[in-house]
């Protein structure tokens, strides 16, 4: 019989097996119970496991988004006053033009000419080195100081942000930067970092979690500059040129001593026209410059912004890309259900070799899954959920009382820590059940007669978060069937209600299981 079972596929003999345990008994338990531990333990970490539970605990990546430039602002009484104030100074300064013309003053028109262009080449560089003098300062203000940062409340979404942004900061220092200087150099930078997510995101009803790459990938970021050196290259990259500085000097020495020149020839042919004139020129040009400074600094400012912004999410759409591909293989539940199976069937082995039992010696045992303190956990549509570390409890039912293994379990490394060991007579057991809060954490407490307690935490608060199509209660229901804590509560309640005679009644039930099983496939074969 075992040649043509070891024959069949893995999905028949594990189900034949669980289907079975309950109608098998002495030296064909033990042999089912070994034949089932050697694959448990082959399989216990097959499929990269090591290298993919981890996958299964991180949420679908949210998209990469950046915080759109703040648009233009440029009030209407700006662009009201560049507009009045050119248009007057371009009369006022073609009517001294006229003047000259007028007056035959050749040499000073063309002065005057000489002025005027220099005037408009040094108000351009003017403003290029007005802009880059400007960004270069706002630059500096948000990398090399703290921002103000609006107060969140804890637990939100800029709480947690800013906790995410503070653990990869600390994470991921330099080699060989001191992690102090690290950190309070980037000061800024990680504020500014933190409000740009916290505003892209904010009203997006997006998870922290499902950013958390992001944060990773801007921190990192930051990391390999500082390693380049190329953190604080804008400083390089804003500074004004020699050229740009020269040709500004040159067109403004340039502007007012022709106009000076230019201004006296007109004053002398004709006086009072010509300082009426040169007053509205002067008043005008400065209303003007000044308007048209606002405006082109804005407009330069929001081209610049747009840019910086568009190359960042075209990096980040970049490192989007390569998280997807690295989460490709992430397994589903029903790997993780085999996992996690394995880890219980190798844990069962490790008690009965504690205890020196044989399968057979064990009348029934049961186990309980909980998730252990501040455990990672995550499920998918209709599964239970999934915890990166458990606190396992099995028990072993024996003829002379019960046998319970309290471990630890690391998921991901499939390994055991922790171990507690309890033994009771069945006449300790003085009751058991499950506690449900209103928050809908669910307690097992087994008592005994001498006072002590056994409590494990099954299910913890905030365990209703539904999925689509998904109805009330039944994210806990499901995620209590797969603990185990069904039939462990059957096993034992029974227990504590029966003593020591359970056992003889157990065994009768298996015995008119057994008859009534072996009466079917009688019926079946004739």
């Amino acid at each position: 019989m075992l040649k043509e079972f070891n024959e069949l596929g893995e999905t028949q003999r594990t189900l034949i097996v669980r289907h079975l345990e309950l109608f098998l008994d002495g030296p064909i338990e033990d042999q089912m119970w070994h034949h089932a531990l050697t694959r448990a333990k082959l399989e216990q970490m097959a499929k990269g496991r090591a290298d993919r539970v981890w996958k299964f605990f991180e949420p679908a990546p949210a998209e990469p988004r950046v915080r759109p430039p703040q648009p233009v602002d440029v009030p209407f009484a700006v662009w009201a006053q560049a507009v009045a104030a050119t248009v007057v100074f371009v009369i006022a300064t073609l009517h001294i033009g006229y003047l000259l013309a007028q007056a035959g003053q050749v040499i000073e028109l063309l002065t005057y000419l000489l002025s005027v262009i220099g005037g408009y080449f040094g108000a351009r560089n003017g403003a290029e080195w007005r802009f880059r003098t400007v960004h270069r300062h706002a630059k500096d203000m948000e990398y090399g100081t703290l921002q103000h940062r609006s107060s969140a409340p804890a637990g939100g979404f800029a709480s947690k942000v800013d906790e995410r942004f503070g653990y990869y900061f600390a994470k991921y220092v330099p080699h060989g930067a001191n992690r102090d200087i690290w950190l309070a150099r980037t000061a800024g930078i990680r504020n500014s970092l933190r409000n740009e997510i916290v505003d892209a995101y904010r009203e997006t009803r997006t998870g922290s979690e499902e950013i958390h790459w992001l944060i990773r990938h801007r921190v990192q970021d930051v990391r390999d500059q500082w390693r380049k050196g190329t953190l604080w290259n804008y400083r390089e990259e804003l500074a004004t040129p020699l050229v740009t500085k020269a040709a500004t000097i040159f067109g403004v020495v340039a502007l007012m001593a022709g106009g000076i020149w230019a201004a006296s020839g007109a004053v002398q042919a004709v006086p009072l026209s010509a300082v009426r004139s040169m007053a509205l020129v002067l008043a005008s040009g400065w209303i003007a410059a000044r308007a048209w400074l606002h405006i082109t600094l804005e407009r330069r400012r929001y081209t610049t912004d747009e840019r910086e912004a568009d190359q960042r999410l075209e990096k980040s759409w970049e490192a989007f890309g390569k998280w997807k591909e690295k989460l490709a293989d992430k397994p589903d539940d029903l790997e993780i259900s085999a996992w996690l199976d394995c880890d219980r069937k190798v844990l069962l082995d490790e008690a009965l070799q504690h205890y020196k039992l044989t399968m057979s010696n064990v009348v029934a045992h049961a186990f309980i899954e909980a998730p252990a303190s501040s455990a990672k956990r995550a499920r998918v549509r209709g599964g239970p959920w999934r915890y990166k570390k458990y606190q396992l409890l099995v028990f072993l039912l024996t003829e002379d009382g019960v046998r319970q293994l309290t471990v630890t379990l690391d998921f991901e490394r499939g390994t055991f820590h922790d171990r507690q060991r309890t033994n009771y007579r069945f006449e300790a057991v003085a009751a058991v059940r499950v506690n449900q809060a209103d928050n809908d954490e669910r307690t097992f407490d087994l008592a005994l007669i001498d006072g002590q307690k056994i409590s494990v935490q099954v299910t913890g608060p905030g365990m209703e978060e539904l999925q689509q199509d998904e109805q009330p209660g039944t994210v806990s229901e499901v995620t209590l069937d797969a603990s185990g804590i069904h039939h462990t509560l059957h096993v034992l309640e029974g227990v504590a209600a029966e003593g020591k005679e359970w056992i003889s009644r157990e065994r009768g039930r298996g015995e008119e299981r057994a008859g009534k099983f072996a009466a079917v496939m009688k019926n079946s074969e004739s």
